[in-house]
């Protein structure tokens, strides 16, 4: 039997399994559209990218065309089909503020918010360690567009209360919450009960949110931003913290940071995929940079019932497509 017969053999195994879905290797080159399984009326998909960076060639890219969409134009119909659509934004969007010093600083045109939006995002995380790199003013002025457009910003806000808040959307019968922490960033852009900043990592205020979290809906997913970066293996602290909390009652977290993907566990009822990559960025310099992947978790009766991971592909002129490997 090849090699490719034992591939799509073992896929399908795994979807009668009602187990993780990932599809084998893509040749170079070769790209097809995902298309989404079909689904019961009482499911629901929740979709999960990875890193979102709008800023420097990514945005120089956007402004020579004058199209906000760019980036997204090959995703779209996948992001949009998901009834509810979470990314990590490593960016600020604003027109103000100075860089602070740091040694890759990101803010994008407020213009962004129009792809964001036009692919579906209903959720983004902005606890990163990008997110102050032009200070409180850029920071603030991200939370505003993204309200503007109506989405939700999760893992930051005004004060401190707000970044815990868990994000909670109901889609078909399951109410689903979010959260989002990092442990990168300096005191100084950390949220505080009197200042707007990011939902900085503190495992006890972490089992408090997430267990808030859990009265008020079916689903937990928390994001966490951490890791090193470009090592396709997750750390010891990874492992730690993301087991955690599925412990203290997280049904899946999902890792941002590492620029590549990582692997994916099903731990105790949880499931955790530890990085999941770049989404948009300028990172083409390697396979394993413009090679990331989405989640897609299927939930229905308030439980998830299989998980799915999808690749995608960056081009060099930084748009995402799905391939199916």
């Amino acid at each position: 039997m090849k090699l490719w017969h034992i591939a799509i053999l073992s896929a399908l195994l795994a979807v009668a399994a009602g187990v993780v879905r990932a599809y084998p290797p893509v040749p170079r080159g070769e790209m097809r559209q995902y298309v989404p399984a079909a689904r019961a009326a009482s499911e629901a998909t929740l979709l999960f990218t990875g890193d979102i960076m709008l800023s420097r060639s990514v945005g120089a890219k956007m402004a020579a065309l004058d199209d906000w969409q760019w980036p997204f134009t090959a995703i779209a119909s996948t992001t949009r089909s998901a009834d509810l659509a979470f990314g990590n934004l490593e960016t600020t969007i604003s027109k103000r503020g100075s860089a602070n010093g740091c040694g890759y600083c990101f803010r994008a045109d407020p213009r962004v918010v129009e792809g964001l939006s036009w692919a579906g995002f209903d959720v983004l995380s902005v606890a990163n360690n990008h997110i102050g790199d032009y200070g409180p003013d850029a920071f603030v002025d991200t939370l505003q567009y993204l309200a503007a457009s109506d989405i939700s910003v999760a893992g930051g806000g005004r004060d401190l209360s707000e970044a815990r808040a868990p994000i909670v959307r109901t889609v078909g019968n399951t109410r689903v919450a979010y959260l989002a922490y990092t442990n990168l960033l300096p005191a100084s852009v950390c949220a505080t009960d009197t200042k707007a900043g990011a939902n900085c990592f503190d495992n006890e205020r972490m089992r408090a949110d997430i267990a808030r979290a859990r009265e008020a809906a079916d689903v937990v997913a928390v994001s966490f931003h951490t890791g090193t970066e470009y090592e396709p293996q997750h750390n010891a602290f990874q492992e730690r913290v993301y087991r955690a909390a599925i412990d203290a009652g997280a049904n899946l977290v999902v890792g941002h940071h590492p620029h590549v993907v990582q692997d994916m566990e099903q731990y105790r009822a949880g499931w955790i995929i530890y990085s999941l990559g770049n989404f948009v960025f300028d990172q083409t310099f390697s396979e394993a940079t413009v090679r990331g992947s989405m989640l897609e978790a299927t939930v229905r009766d308030g439980a998830i019932r299989s998980v799915e991971l999808v690749p995608v592909m960056l081009s060099r002129d930084y748009r995402v497509s799905p391939i199916l490997r």
